[in-house]
């Protein structure tokens, strides 16, 4: 008898999802973001009504139908390093049992883990001192050497890559990616 009530319980569900999505076009941005707290637990810090209904639309039919299959995330974990930085966060926080949908606060704090400084107050991104960075850019070879209180450029002591890079070409660069250490090749020699 549990098994008939399980499957009519699934069947409604199922049949009041495409009223659930068309009630989300007349909803107000105060009643997303409700129905959103409602649906994921947590509240949103977004007022983009598309953003919101977007999301609402995939949770209510992700509650109705089930989420990813085995084989999907197996494969997803397959690829790996291939995957964009976002979703490797995700896959970590899907694979802790008490946080199955991470929060923005949990996939935000994964992030400030990575770019938390090091033992010695340092940006664990850079290389360790004495290393030297090259890059040549307009015909000219650049050559910087990360220190323990900041980088050394031309005789000066910068607080970080990206003001040398922005010395440098004359516009706003990261850094890192100026430099070539976000792509994970990165362009230095060891003094």
């Amino acid at each position: 008898m549990a098994k008939k009530e399980t499957a009519r319980a699934a069947r409604q569900q199922l049949a009041a999802v495409p009223q659930q999505l068309a009630a989300l076009a007349s909803m107000s941005v105060p009643d997303l973001a409700e129905k959103y707290l409602e649906l994921y637990g947590e509240p949103t810090r977004s007022r983009n009504r598309d953003y919101l209904k977007k999301r609402l639309s995939f949770r209510i039919q992700e509650l109705a139908e089930g989420s990813l299959s085995t084989r999907a995330v197996t494969r997803i974990a397959e690829l790996g390093d291939k995957l964009p930085e976002r979703w490797r966060m995700r896959q970590v926080e899907e694979a802790k049992p008490s946080a199955p949908h991470p929060s923005v606060s949990d996939v935000r704090a994964a992030a400030a883990d990575v770019r938390a400084p090091a033992a010695d107050g340092r940006d664990a991104r850079l290389p360790p001192p004495g290393t030297v960075l090259t890059r040549a850019f307009k015909g000219t070879q650049h050559r910087v050497t990360v220190r323990e209180d900041g980088i050394e450029y031309g005789g000066q002591l910068h607080r970080s890559l990206s003001s040398v890079a922005k010395l440098i070409t004359g516009t706003a660069w990261n850094g890192f990616t100026f430099f070539g250490l976000k792509d994970g090749s990165p362009k230095a020699v060891k003094s």
